[in-house]
């Protein structure tokens, strides 16, 4: 199967456990120099407001993905063991 990262990106994440939204792919993790997805993440969802208070995210490893489809993606995973602290990025907006 070939996809690019673009079409991914536009995906909402389902759980298969509970049926849970976990949201849209924000960005793929990468094992190089293979080259090779390891993981898609997904932001967790801000408690109040949609700003940049974000402190987590969902880290799906890609052997968790079942099935991508034209608009969503279904992984079998318990979100809360694929959640961590979101990393502080290396260049500020």
């Amino acid at each position: 199967m070939v996809c690019k990262f673009t079409e991914l990106h536009c995906k909402e994440v389902i759980c298969l456990t509970d049926g849970r939204r976990l949201g849209f792919v924000e960005d793929v993790r990468i094992e190089l120099p293979e080259g090779r997805v390891v993981a898609v993440i997904v932001p967790c969802p801000c408690r109040l407001l949609p700003f940049p208070g974000r402190r987590d995210d969902y880290v799906i490893p890609w052997s968790c993905i079942r099935r991508i489809g034209p608009d969503i993606i279904l992984v079998d995973i318990r979100p809360e063991e694929c959640r961590v602290p979101r990393q502080r990025s290396c260049f500020p907006l």
